[in-house]
C-alpha cells in the first residue's frame, strides 16, 4: 500500500489581547473544513493554528488587568483553544509563541539569517501601529491614521535595533512569484502584491530595544532585544512542522501546503515570510491565499473598533454546524460576505431544517412504516427518476470534489446542495405512499433504497462542513463507522454498505426557529415547539407546561414532574435490548460501558451503574433503552442512548428496568 500524500494547512495564530470574534472564528472554519475535505480525499492532513502572544499590545493588556504577561496568555490562549473545540476545529496542534520549541526556532532562524548576512544592526524612526502591531508607512496612514484602526493614531518610534536585509529579496521575489502562479491565491491578492513588490522593498526592523515581552535574540547577536512580534510570529509555522534547530531537518511536513490567512497580512506572509525563509536557506511553502473579511452591517470585525459578534454565543444557542454551515455559504470564495443574526435564522430554517433536516426524516419515517425500518435491497426496478437522481449524484461529487480542490468551500456546498434539493424532487416525483397504497413493493423498495444513497452520499460530501450533524445522519441510517472513514476522491461508491441496514428515527435534527418570537438582531434565537409551549402556557385555562400533579407517595408528599402531552411522549423510541458485553470504563469509579443489541444493529451505551452491578451480571439481560437519544461522549467513551433504571432519592439503591418475559430484541416499549 503506497503512503498518503502529506498535506500542511495553517492559519493565522491569532493575538490574545481580547476574546475571539466572528472574523477569527471563520477563517478557522475554512481551514478546518479544507483539512477534513483532504483528509476525506485521502491525504495524510496536518492543520496548525494556535496564539501569537508576544506583542506589546499584550504587554500593555496584561498590565491593565493587574496580571503577569505570562498568567494574561496562559488564560487567553485557553479561551482561544476552548473557542475552537467548540466549534468543532480539527486541528492537529495548538501551537503557542511561548512555546519553548518554538522559541528555540524563532532563535535558530535569526541565527542562520544573520550567518548569510540578512541581519545588521541599525536605527529605525517612524509610525508605529499598536493594535496592528506593525510599523506603517507615513503614505500608508489615512487622515494620519492606521488604515485598518482609524480610531487609533499610530505612535512615533525611534530606537536602534536590527534589520532584516529584505530589499536583497526583491527579484527573487518577483520570479519565484511568476514561476508559481498558485504561489498567492486568489489572483486579485496576487497581483496586488505584485505591484506593491515592484514599487520596490525596504529593509524591516526584526528586534525590539524597548520590550522584554518576546523572544530573545540569539545571545551571540545581542539578547538585549526582543524579536520583533511578525518576525516571531511567521516563524510558528516551521515549528509547527517539526523543525529542529541547529539542521537542516525541517519535519515531516515542511514546505506548507497552504497558509490560509486574512488579506489584511498578506503583505506579511507574501513578501516577508519568503524572503525570511530564503534568507535562511529554508523552502518555500506552497500556497498562500489570503480571503476575504466577514463584515458585520458592511463593517470589518475589529476588538479595537469594537465591531465584533460572539462566536460563542452563536453556538450556544444553536450549536457549532449552523454557524459553520452559513459562514461558509454567505462568505465566497477569496471575497468579503456580511454576516447578520436574521441572515443566519433564514438560512438555518430553509437549507438546514426544512432541506436537509426534513429529507432524513421523510425518508426514515417511510422506511419505518413500509419496511419496519430495514434498508431494502436492489430489486432491479429502475426507471427515469432514477436515473436522473444517479445523474445528479455522480455530477455532484465531482463537480463539489474539483471546487474543493480549488479552496472554493462555498461553491461545493451550493453544488452539494443540488443533491439535497435533488432528492426532495425525487420524493415529490416518486410518491413513495401512492407506490405503498397500490402494492408496488418492489419500486417503492428501489426508491427508499436511492434516497438512502442520496442521503448517504449528501452526508459524506457535507461532513467537512456540518461534521456533527454529518455524523448524527450516518448514524440514523443505521451505517457503521463515520462518514469520513469513506474515501471521496471524486467518486463516490456505497452501494454495497447500504442493503439490510436499519434506520432510526429521532426528533427533528435541526428544530425550527420562531422567527416570530426571536430578536434576531441580538442573536437571540428560539426554538418553535418552545415558542409555541410559551404562548400555551399564557393562554387562560391552559396550564401547557406548567400544569403539575400532586402524587401522594407515602412520603413528604412528593410531586410527578411537569406533565407532557402524549405527543411529546410519542417522541421516546424506547427498545428492549439484549446486553451482550459489559465492562468497566478504565479511569472511572461508576461507569460501565455496554454491547447492547437491538436486533438489527448493535450498539454501546455508558451508564453509571458500576455500584450497583457487577459488569458479568449484566451480560445477557433484557434491558429497556432510549434508542433514539442523542450520541453523547462521557468520559471520552461514545454512547448511542440511554438505558432506563430506577433509583432511591439519595441514590443508594438502583434497579434496571427490564422485561419480565421474552420479547424479540428491538420490540418496541409502548
Amino acid at each position: 500500500m503506497f503512503p498518503l500524500a502529506k498535506y500542511y494547512i495553517t492559519t493565522a495564530i491569532d493575538y490574545v489581547n481580547g476574546n475571539p470574534h466572528l472574523g477569527h472564528a471563520y477563517e478557522k472554519i475554512g481551514a478546518d473544513v479544507i483539512a477534513r475535505f483532504k483528509r476525506l480525499a485521502g491525504y495524510d492532513a496536518f492543520f496548525l493554528t494556535g496564539t501569537d502572544e508576544h506583542s506589546l499590545n499584550v504587554a500593555r493588556q496584561a498590565e491593565a488587568e493587574g496580571l503577569s504577561t505570562q498568567e494574561f496568555c496562559d488564560i487567553m490562549s485557553g479561551r482561544f483553544r476552548n473557542a475552537w473545540d467548540k466549534l468543532n476545529i480539527s486541528y492537529d496542534r495548538f501551537i503557542r509563541t511561548t512555546d519553548q520549541d518554538h522559541v528555540a526556532t524563532v532563535q535558530d532562524i535569526v541565527r542562520r539569517a544573520n550567518e548569510r548576512g540578512y541581519i545588521y544592526r541599525g536605527t529605525y524612526s517612524g509610525y508605529y501601529c499598536v493594535s496592528c502591531e506593525r510599523f506603517i508607512e507615513k503614505g500608508d496612514l489615512i487622515d494620519g491614521k492606521c488604515p485598518f484602526h482609524p480610531s487609533r493614531e499610530p505612535e512615533w518610534v525611534e530606537e536602534t535595533n536590527y534589520f532584516f536585509a529584505l530589499s536583497e529579496f526583491q527579484e527573487p521575489l518577483l520570479r519565484h512569484i511568476q514561476e508559481h502562479p498558485d504561489f498567492i491565491l486568489p489572483a486579485a491578492r496576487r497581483n496586488e502584491v505584485v505591484n506593491r513588490i515592484k514599487e520596490g522593498l525596504q529593509d524591516v526592523s526584526v528586534s525590539r530595544s524597548t520590550l522584554t515581552w518576546g523572544v530573545p535574540f540569539p545571545e551571540e547577536i545581542d539578547d538585549s532585544q526582543v524579536v520583533y512580534v511578525w518576525f516571531d510570529a511567521l516563524i510558528n509555522y516551521l515549528t509547527g512542522a517539526g523543525y529542529t534547530p541547529g539542521t537542516d531537518e525541517f519535519g515531516k511536513w515542511w514546505p506548507a501546503d497552504l497558509h490560509y490567512i486574512g488579506k489584511d497580512i498578506t503583505w506579511f506572509h507574501c513578501v516577508i515570510w519568503p524572503a525570511t525563509l530564503m534568507a535562511a536557506g529554508v523552502p518555500l511553502p506552497e500556497t498562500i491565499f489570503g480571503h476575504g473579511f466577514v463584515t458585520f452591517k458592511g463593517a470589518k470585525m475589529s476588538k479595537s473598533e469594537g465591531i465584533v459578534v460572539d462566536p460563542l454565543k452563536v453556538v450556544d444557542s444553536l450549536g457549532a454546524d449552523p454557524l459553520r454551515y452559513y459562514l461558509m455559504k454567505v462568505v465566497p470564495h477569496g471575497q468579503d460576505g456580511d454576516f447578520s443574526f436574521e441572515g443566519l435564522a433564514e438560512a438555518y430554517n430553509a437549507d438546514l431544517a426544512n432541506d436537509l433536516g426534513n429529507l432524513v426524516n421523510r425518508t426514515t419515517a417511510m422506511i419505518k412504516k413500509y419496511f419496519k425500518g430495514q434498508v431494502p435491497s436492489p430489486t432491479g426496478v429502475y426507471g427515469p427518476l432514477d436515473e436522473e437522481l444517479k445523474a445528479v449524484e455522480e455530477s455532484v461529487a465531482q463537480r463539489a470534489h474539483e471546487m474543493m480542490e480549488e479552496l472554493d468551500p462555498t461553491s461545493a456546498l451550493s453544488e452539494i446542495w443540488r443533491l439535497i434539493t435533488a432528492a426532495n424532487k425525487y420524493i415529490e416525483d416518486s410518491a413513495p405512499w401512492v407506490l405503498a397504497r397500490e402494492g408496488k413493493r418492489e419500486r417503492l423498495a428501489t426508491v427508499m433504497l436511492n434516497l438512502v444513497e442520496a442521503i448517504a452520499k449528501g452526508t459524506i460530501m457535507l461532513s467537512p462542513f456540518i461534521p456533527y450533524s454529518s455524523q448524527r445522519i450516518w448514524d440514523i441510517l443505521g451505517l457503521q463507522g463515520k462518514p469520513e472513514d469513506i474515501r471521496w476522491d471524486g467518486n463516490l461508491e456505497i452501494s454495497s454498505l447500504l442493503p439490510g441496514i436499519c434506520v432510526t428515527q429521532t426528533g427533528p435534527l435541526f428544530p425550527r426557529l420562531d422567527m416570530e418570537s426571536s430578536d434576531f438582531t441580538k442573536g437571540e434565537f428560539h426554538l418553535a415547539e418552545l415558542a409555541k409551549e410559551k404562548k400555551k402556557e399564557g393562554k387562560p385555562g391552559q396550564a401547557g407546561l406548567s400544569a403539575k400533579s400532586p402524587q401522594d407517595s407515602g412520603k413528604g408528599d412528593k410531586k410527578v414532574a411537569d406533565l407532557i402531552s402524549i405527543d411529546d411522549f410519542a417522541k421516546l423510541d424506547l427498545r428492549v435490548a439484549e446486553v451482550i458485553t459489559a465492562e468497566r470504563v478504565e479511569g472511572t469509579d461508576k461507569l460501565v460501558r455496554l454491547e447492547i443489541d437491538l436486533g438489527c444493529e448493535k450498539r454501546q451505551i455508558v451508564a453509571g451503574i458500576a455500584q450497583f452491578y457487577k459488569p458479568e451480571e449484566l451480560v445477557g439481560k433484557h434491558i429497556v433503552v432510549v434508542a433514539n437519544l442523542e450520541p453523547a461522549r462521557i468520559r471520552g467513551v461514545e454512547s448511542k442512548g440511554m438505558l432506563l433504571a430506577g433509583s432511591t432519592e439519595d441514590r443508594s439503591e438502583l434497579a434496571i428496568i427490564t422485561v419480565d418475559r421474552p420479547l424479540p430484541k428491538g420490540a418496541k416499549v409502548r
